[in-house]
């Protein structure tokens, strides 16, 4: 049965994968688009925590997380893990004379971590940016007259490969190295108008694309101990160097016409625009440096009680041919934690369930209008037990909002959903015969 889960719950996604549109914020419109949360529903439904790093669950944040101590019954070994989720989001969005709504619906990750001795080993695939937006400035604040029309769509995405070791028990340290790739594009639409404050038959836009690539690294330390025979202390550190993606850009110019009922754009001519000349055909993006640190307390497979807090220098956040807008320093602040009424209940799938909760507060590290952009959730979850082992079916909800409708900005209120398969079994398992 976990089988048919696993096979029916990656078609779904890896469709997704293909006809996506990552986010539906407007926010995404500046830089190289809005972060993607970097965890797994476990952690999302927790507020965002990964300080945790146990034997049957992935932990895409803290490579530590790959080489953990072995599970007790299993004679000395601890079992491969699987992890692949997704999410819907539905946005509403406010400003101070209008509002709308939008969704999207995303592939958040997939990855594997297989047990070696005191090592550990980590791979896998997740979304790092999204950008998705449809935007129009307005003549005079007149619903009828459009003066631009701003598009953009695509995102960077991570691939990971990851080890970790366990110096001792309870201490582990790990690294992660990743392969960022993806594209962003982009498109402007200026809008003139005859005397008559009609539209001309020929409009004018540009549009742009930046295929980007480049290597970074991830280290993480977890460690864990018991403070007595019930209370364990976990704690975790994570931090990412600064590191740099080369950016191969095109700049095209069209004269387009646009039907007034369908509002599709047909193209009369293009011309490329000369971006070697202006020194901006290949440009270097750098990617800021982020550290995390946390800790907590709990008693092992009943409860656990958390924090974290993490930086991001995003004011070093730099680009040529993104410059327009404004960073500071991000920072994002968890708390959050579980409850297990009886891990080891004969009967009653609810006793045995893993109950989630979590809240987050984040400075997104973008300044516009001289308001810092911030944003606020508060997640709950909640870890189904498939079969006997300990794999799990997760459903993650959060509800927040981000930004603000001061000083002519727009604000959005958000709930998202989301679902994964976490997987943990056996493999190279000598078969024994009697």
């Amino acid at each position: 049965m976990i089988k048919k889960l696993v096979l029916v719950f990656i078609a779904i996604f890896a469709i997704q994968c293909y006809a996506q549109q990552g986010t539906a914020s407007p926010y995404s419109f500046y830089g190289i688009g809005s972060l993607k949360f970097k965890g797994t529903v476990e952690n999302r439904s927790m507020g965002g925590l990964s300080i945790l790093a146990d034997s049957v669950h992935v932990n895409l944040q803290n490579p530590a997380s790959y080489a953990t101590k072995n599970l007790e019954g299993w004679e000395g070994s601890r079992p491969v893990k699987f992890a692949v989720g997704g999410s819907y989001s539905s946005i509403n969005l406010k400003s101070e004379l209008s509002s709308g709504n939008a969704t999207s619906t995303t592939f958040d990750y997939l990855a594997l971590s297989i047990p070696m001795g005191k090592f550990g080993f980590g791979f896998g695939l997740l979304p790092y940016t999204a950008v998705g937006y449809k935007l129009e400035s307005l003549k005079d604040n007149n619903p009828d007259t459009p003066l631009n029309r701003f598009r953009g769509e695509g995102g960077i995405n991570k691939t990971y490969i990851g080890l970790g070791y366990l110096i001792t028990k309870g201490l582990s340290i790990g690294v992660d190295a990743q392969y960022n790739f993806g594209n962003i594009q982009n498109s402007t639409i200026e809008f003139a108008y005859d005397s008559d404050n009609v539209p001309v038959f020929y409009q004018s836009r540009e549009t742009n694309r930046s295929d980007l690539s480049g290597l970074s690294f991830n280290l993480g330390l977890s460690y864990n101990t018991m403070l007595n025979e019930n209370l364990e202390f976990v704690s975790g550190i994570t931090y990412t160097p600064e590191s740099n993606l080369i950016s191969k850009n095109e700049r095209l110019f069209s004269t387009i016409v646009i039907n007034t009922t369908s509002g599709q754009e047909s193209t009369i001519n293009t011309i490329q625009a000369n971006l070697e000349a202006a020194g901006l055909e290949e440009t270097e993006l750098v990617m800021p440096s982020k550290y995390s640190f946390g800790a907590g307390i709990g008693k092992p497979k009943k409860w656990f009680l958390g924090a974290e807090y993490s930086a991001q220098k995003t004011s070093d956040f730099s680009n040529a041919l993104y410059s327009g807008s404004t960073y500071e320093d991000a920072s994002t602040i968890s708390v959050g934690g579980f409850y297990i009424p009886k891990y080891n209940a004969f009967n009653g799938i609810f006793k045995r369930s893993t109950y989630r909760a979590g809240v987050r507060y984040e400075k997104t590290g973008l300044v516009l209008n001289d308001e810092s952009i911030k944003e606020f959730g508060i997640s709950f979850g909640v870890g189904l037990p498939l079969g006997n082992g300990f794999s799990s079916a997760n459903l993650g909800f959060e509800i927040g909002k981000r930004g603000t409708t001061d000083n002519s900005l727009i604000q959005e209120n958000f709930i998202n959903f989301q679902i994964s398969l976490s997987l943990a079994d056996r493999w190279f398992q000598k078969q024994k015969f009697r």
